[in-house]
């Protein structure tokens, strides 16, 4: 995870033959830096897919294209459902856009990315699945509750990255209009922590070897908080899986399998 929050996202994934990114939601001074940081040429990406059309996905994401296009002399392909592609502002560029429908999968080199659809206040946001050489992550990043259809699609997955984005009460006595606290805990905001416990308790399978919790609010959530609920969950379902809790614009270690 280079970056997980309301400040930007965006996920590096990589073999030896294929480098994606998953959002573009940093600048490109920031995507870069933090590359180089675990050892990856910008350049080198082969393809960016995108969750959905919040800034906070892809505010980096026209400068990078950009820059593909003058630095680098190459359209990256930029990988989003249709119905996400119009709800961009390119700022005038021409991307090389590979739309898809929700629910297909697409192969990239020697990845094999599967979507699926999530629920979150989007126009068509997606989840996504990652594949290669035996190992699955996935992803589910901004969905207001977790549906039987997104478990199904994390499930094998020996790395999950999951949103644990507010503590309920510290929402409801937070700085936030009330509106917007209504927007958050509704069915297409964003995951409290207690919904997440439930998903490690009744959802989170065996194959798991990582579990990844992002997107934690800045005013309505803590580390702490996450760390010790998440951990009670763990414990109770007796899962060894290692618990990571990525931290508000702070770029996590690398995830090796």
């Amino acid at each position: 995870m280079l970056a997980t929050s309301s400040s930007g996202n965006c996920t590096f994934v990589g073999t030896s033959h294929t480098r994606i990114l998953i959002d573009a939601g940093l600048s490109r001074t920031d995507t870069f830096a933090r590359l180089a940081a675990i050892g990856e040429a910008p350049e080198a990406l082969d393809a960016i897919f995108i969750t959905h059309e919040h800034s906070d996905h892809v505010a980096g994401l026209g400068v990078l294209v950009r820059t593909f296009q003058k630095k680098f002399k190459r359209d990256i392909p930029i990988y989003l459902t249709h119905l996400t592609a119009p709800a961009i502002d390119w700022a005038g560029t021409m991307p090389k856009l590979e739309t898809f429908q929700a629910g297909l999968r697409i192969r990239v080199g020697d990845l094999d990315v599967a979507s699926f659809t999530i629920p979150h206040d989007a126009i068509d946001p997606v989840g996504y699945t990652v594949e290669a050489e035996g190992v699955k992550m996935g992803l589910a990043m901004d969905l207001g509750y977790m549906p039987e259809s997104v478990k199904y699609h994390l499930r094998g997955s020996q790395l999950v990255v999951l949103e644990s984005n507010h503590d309920v009460e510290m929402l409801k006595v937070g700085p936030y209009p009330w509106s917007v606290k209504q927007r958050v805990m509704g069915r297409r905001g964003h995951l409290s922590n207690d919904v997440v416990s439930e998903f490690i308790l009744e959802g989170l399978d065996g194959s798991v070897r990582t579990l990844l919790l992002g997107h934690l609010s800045e005013h309505n959530n803590h580390p702490g908080i996450v760390r010790l609920v998440a951990e009670q969950a763990l414990q109770r379902r007796g899962e060894p899986a290692q618990l990571v809790v990525a931290e508000p614009k702070v770029r996590s270690e690398v995830f090796e399998y």
